[in-house]
């Protein structure tokens, strides 16, 4: 399987059995939660809610292992920043969708380094976030000189 097979592989699970999941366990939550629930049913969806939070650990860390084999990346320091960046990432825009209430929702990164980002031939990285950020319906700006990048992205929210 070629590196881009794993990770659009890697981005399906992400997008589909590792959300179903979680929205499962949401609605699992909601189930305990509800006070006529009787004793012996609600022990039994906490055990079935904990091998669910299991499986969802399995698949995190199997996207994360389809992510990683074809970058080619030493795995130790770097890519444990990377893989926990990237978590925190998730967790924030969850976050935003779960509580915020915001109608749009704008994120910025921005790095110190030596610049140069732009759509290149034969580089798929900021045409493929440019696209995704279009598909969403919305606008993305990149600015790269020799002190850095800074690339800025704003999105009206959808729930669909």
């Amino acid at each position: 399987m070629s590196a881009h097979e794993r990770v659009k592989l890697a981005q399906e699970l992400h997008d589909g059995i590792a959300q179903d999941l979680v929205g499962l366990s949401y609605f699992i939550d909601s189930l305990v939660a509800q006070i006529n629930t009787p004793d012996q049913l609600r022990g039994d969806l906490r055990q079935l809610r904990f091998n669910i939070t299991e499986l969802i650990e399995r698949v995190r860390r199997e996207i994360f292992q389809l992510r990683a084999a074809p970058m080619q990346i030493d795995l130790t320091q770097k890519g444990d920043q990377q893989y926990e960046l990237s978590r925190v990432f998730n967790e924030l825009i969850r976050n935003i969708y779960e509580h915020s209430q915001a109608s749009e929702i704008e994120l910025m990164i921005a790095d110190n380094g030596i610049g140069g980002a732009h759509m290149k031939d034969g580089h798929d990285g900021l045409r493929g976030v440019t696209e995704r950020i279009k598909d969403l319906d919305g606008t993305i700006s990149i600015d790269s000189t020799e002190t850095g990048t800074r690339i800025s992205m704003k999105i009206p929210r959808s729930d669909t």
